[in-house]
């Protein structure tokens, strides 16, 4: 059985993701309308997935252009960085476990609660992402001035 996404298992990721990226890299990111990855690959050049597992199993990526996460590790790190390397990919995973954080702050209020692993970070577009292979991947994509990013939550229940 797949796990059912509503609103208020999504708009979590959303706040997330609008609240760690203003306050903390002062760039404005608008969602667009979510869809399936049937490709189950990425479709930013860096991406940051970790594992999380509790009220269901699941992963959640973030896979950004390299044009923004540059802009967005720049505004961090008041820093000029124009190429992705070891510390673009470190912030990466650290941006992808901010987020999810929040996400699973909201989530727990609900009564899902979540426990997270390390994130893992991968390089290159269209490239795997190891998400649960049985499981739908809901793409929230966002813009922002200096590139796009998608956010991907795939989830399953737990089995029993």
């Amino acid at each position: 059985m797949s796990f059912h996404y509503d609103v208020n298992f999504i708009n979590p990721f959303l706040e997330g993701v609008l609240n760690v990226l203003s306050t903390m890299a002062n760039v404005e990111a608008r969602p667009g309308k979510p869809f399936l990855n049937k490709k189950r690959k990425a479709l930013g050049d860096v991406t940051g997935v970790i594992d999380v597992s509790g009220y269901a199993r699941g992963t959640i990526a973030l896979s950004l252009s390299k044009e923004s996460i540059l802009k967005i590790v720049n505004n961090m790190l008041y820093e000029n960085y124009t190429e992705i390397d070891d510390q673009i990919m470190d912030a990466v995973g650290e941006l992808t476990n901010m987020i999810t954080g929040q996400a699973r702050a909201k989530l727990s209020e609900q009564g899902m609660s979540f426990q997270a692993s390390t994130p893992h970070v991968v390089n290159g577009k269209g490239v795997k992402v190891e998400h649960i292979e049985t499981a739908p991947i809901l793409a929230i994509p966002f813009q922002t001035p200096d590139g796009n990013f998608t956010v991907e939550v795939c989830f399953t229940e737990n089995e029993t």
